[in-house]
């Protein structure tokens, strides 16, 4: 009787012992359909497709700042508003690692249009500017124009010197 006890004791202990946990390691964020000049995080897998399956609230880092978002069924609405086209800088933190995504916001009248920014075309614009002005002498200056102009229009549109390298160090972590 104590052995069948026993086994009883250790199959039900090993039910809860192999719990799935729930992670978030994609996400996309969106226009809020139901709030204007407000985004929402979705949490996706690999193909882009809504994970229906999360549920609770997880901590997300945008734009250096912390906050708890609540997801239901795979969304989670920011509430903070958007006025101006702006980039989104959206991190999170699990057990299997780091997960950012820069998006760039334009706001035309009526919506807001989320674009993807990965972190090899921020890497490769000033790369190929260097390397235009490497190769030829007489574009240096033109290149140091084009690149002030690069550095001004993302720190105008909220993406700090910071927020950039930080960008292209979590994309390269990623690789590895």
């Amino acid at each position: 009787m104590k052995k069948l006890t026993l086994l009883f004791c250790l199959i039900l202990a090993s039910t809860f012992a192999f719990a799935d946990s729930i992670a978030i390691n994609n996400f996309e964020i969106r226009e809020n359909p139901y709030a204007q000049n407000q985004i929402s995080v979705v949490a996706t897998d690999t193909a882009h497709n809504v994970l229906q399956n999360i549920t609770g609230t997880f901590l997300f880092t945008v734009n250096g700042f912390e906050d708890t978002l609540k997801f239901n069924s795979g969304v989670a609405f920011y509430k903070h508003t958007i006025d101006r086209s702006t980039f989104i800088y959206a991190r999170h933190v699990n057990d299997s690692g780091t997960h950012s995504m820069l998006y760039y916001i334009y706001k035309s009248e009526y919506k807001l249009v989320p674009v993807h920014i990965s972190w090899v075309v921020l890497l490769a614009i000033p790369l190929a500017l260097i390397l235009l002005a490497y190769m030829f002498k007489r574009f240096i200056i033109i290149a140091v124009i084009i690149f002030c102009i690069f550095l001004f229009f993302n720190y105008h549109n909220n993406l700090s010197i910071p927020t950039f390298f930080q960008s292209i160090v979590d994309g390269l972590r990623s690789i590895f």
